[in-house]
């Protein structure tokens, strides 16, 4: 036969146990009550056209909502027409300028929504088709001139062997930096890095040539005196693109030649391969929502 001896009192295995320093000290003296934590989350609204450039004139905001966009051209000791609000902290024309350009061009454009919002991740996928900017032809003389015969990832600085573009991507980075070869008609290939940083309600991203750009072996621009750089956020009115480009030419060689038609036919084919990657993603939202419904129906 067995037995089960009774278990003492939690307050007799203390009095037992315990050191009567310890015994005197009560479970209570361990323990305070603090007000409860609260974190105010702020909520995410989209921002207007307004909002972000209200020196912007009713005329000139027609024309940032038009295909071709608001642009401006001048030169460094020139001023700036689109001006953002600078409590918003989107000036890249500040950035642009550590490049020391004697010539810049600014762009505004809103791309409009056309089934259904963007958000940040729609805005980085379309950053992301690298192959596709070689399918945009610029538009010289009332002909499709294609300016840009490749368009490639590369490994890195000095590893510039082609990879392909990776699948959309399903989460942000916080930042990021891409190595890019573009084979131009004109300049042969132009190696540029592409630094990408994201921020709350918009994605900057940056592309400066990290190698001379030459023409016969004779160099017309130096490496990091080329600069483009692209600030995209979803606001009311659709996504807006809002560009500064700088580039460096020595005073002899700007007499002689104008390069910003030439840099602005470029800027056209980054707008209309953005706007494309955009519009592929609607168009990829659509065929999902008329596939999903046939399928729910069996």
């Amino acid at each position: 036969m067995f037995f089960l001896a009774e278990s003492p009192d939690e307050e007799e295995l203390h009095s037992e146990e315990m050191p009567e320093e310890e015994a005197a000290l009560v479970e209570d003296d361990f323990y305070f009550e603090a007000p409860p934590l609260v974190f105010e989350v702020p909520e995410f609204t989209l921002r207007s056209l307004d909002n972000l450039f209200p020196h912007v004139s009713p005329r000139e905001k027609i024309m940032a909502l038009s295909q071709q966009g608001l642009r401006h051209s001048f030169t460094r000791d020139g001023a700036p027409l689109i001006v953002p609000n600078p409590d918003l902290e989107i000036d890249i024309l500040d950035r642009a300028m550590v490049s020391s350009p004697s010539h810049l061009i600014e762009t505004l454009v809103v791309v409009p929504y056309n089934g259904r919002e963007f958000d940040l991740l729609d805005i980085y996928n379309a950053l992301g088709r690298i192959e596709h900017i070689k399918d945009h032809p610029a538009v010289i003389n009332n002909n499709d001139v294609y300016i840009f015969t490749e368009s490639t990832r590369i490994e890195g600085r000095r590893n510039r062997r082609p990879i392909p573009d990776p699948l959309p991507a399903t989460m942000l980075p916080f930042s990021e930096t891409q190595y890019l070869r573009l084979r131009e008609i004109n300049f042969g290939n132009l190696f540029i890095r592409g630094d990408v940083s994201i921020s709350m309600q918009g994605i900057t991203y940056s592309m400066t040539n990290f190698t001379d750009v030459t023409v016969l072996l004779v160099p017309i621009m130096r490496a990091e005196r080329f600069i483009t750089i692209l600030y995209l956020e979803p606001i009311r009115e659709g996504v807006l693109i809002y560009n500064v480009t700088g580039f460096y030419l020595p005073g002899f060689l700007a007499d002689r030649v104008n390069l910003t038609p030439n840099i602005n036919r470029r800027l056209d084919i980054f707008l209309n391969w953005i706007t494309e990657g955009l519009r592929n993603l609607e168009n990829n939202t659509v065929q999902q929502e008329d596939i999903f419904p046939a399928l729910g129906s069996h």
